[in-house]
């Protein structure tokens, strides 16, 4: 039983606040963060691979060290020659966050380009997860060939997870960005939008509304989270409903929509109904939120899943 997650592996610099000098180095991204919650909270049943490409500078080398000491495997992902790692910096206003990034060239930008090393990475996987944000960092030739894999990947019996996860600034145009997000929604099993990204993006009305278009094509099962809001659980078939998130005294919300996809999708790997594992969910991105750095400590999400 094995779960992949596909994107990059960021250098993430966190400070306490204005004006701090003393910033904490780590590794995080939307991806990645939400395959550390899954690798958490999915202890013995499952092993972990997070499918990118990595440099051959030390900073890479740290960050693979880093996934196997969690227990995190790389697959067949790529060392590309001369290449590191993307970084970026949060910057905190309370508990709200603003970025700063360099990943213009960073190594996951590449991985795609082996369609057959990508192949064997997802090849004989339970369930597979990627977000929008690791098919923007992508060529269009690359963004074709991963279709393609997940694809074959779901035919041989993975289910596909997505975070359409719309970040305006990584995208040419919003034309180019929802070409592509509706190209994944067609081999997406779980879909895991936010609402305000899903509103800029696609004009969409409600949750509902969000729900009701994916559903149009073809995703089976639809998560919709909305902020501190109650997120809208919408499996094909069955009862839609709302489940309330938990309200807590945030210190840093990097990692939350992120984490929440990770408890969720944990949750229904363990054979839980989709409400329920929402509501397992909002307690992870919950003690998330009370953390600086996008990863809280797997015992800390272990308490709070299964609170």
């Amino acid at each position: 039983m094995s779960v992949a997650a596909i994107g990059e592996c960021m250098i993430e610099l966190s400070g306490s606040g204005a004006g701090d000098a003393n910033w904490k180095l780590g590794f995080a991204g939307d991806t990645f963060n939400t395959i550390w919650a899954l690798r958490a909270l999915t202890v013995p049943v499952h092993s972990a691979n997070y499918v990118s490409a990595f440099g051959d500078d030390p900073f890479s080398r740290d960050q693979i060290a880093f996934l196997a000491e969690n227990g995190i495997g790389t697959a067949q992902s790529p060392i590309i020659a001369g290449s590191r790692p993307g970084l970026y910096a949060i910057t905190l206003a309370g508990a709200e966050r603003s970025f700063t990034y360099w990943r213009a060239d960073a190594a996951a930008r590449q991985l795609a380009d082996d369609a057959q090393a990508l192949a064997r990475s997802l090849a004989g996987r339970k369930l597979i997860y990627l977000s929008g944000i690791t098919l923007a960092i992508l060529e269009p030739m690359a963004r074709s060939a991963l279709l393609a894999a997940l694809a074959k990947a779901r035919k041989d019996g993975a289910t596909i997870a997505f975070d359409p996860n719309y970040r305006p600034r990584l995208w040419s145009d919003e034309l180019t960005a929802r070409a592509a997000l509706d190209d994944i929604l067609g081999v997406t099993d779980i879909a895991l939008p936010t609402f305000p990204d899903e509103q800029a993006l696609y004009g969409d009305a409600s949750p509902e509304a969000t729900a009701a278009r994916m559903a149009a094509a073809g995703v089976a099962e639809v998560v919709v989270k909305n902020g501190d809001l109650p997120c809208l659980v919408a499996p094909t078939g069955g009862q839609h409903t709302t489940v309330p998130a938990l309200k807590v005294e945030a210190v840093d919300t990097t990692g939350a929509g992120d984490s929440f996809n990770g408890g969720y999708l944990a949750a229904r790997l363990a054979g839980l109904e989709p409400a329920e594992a929402a509501t397992r969910a909002h307690k992870v991105a919950a003690a998330v939120v009370q953390v600086r750095g996008a990863l809280a400590p797997f015992e800390t999400l272990r308490r709070a899943f299964d609170a």
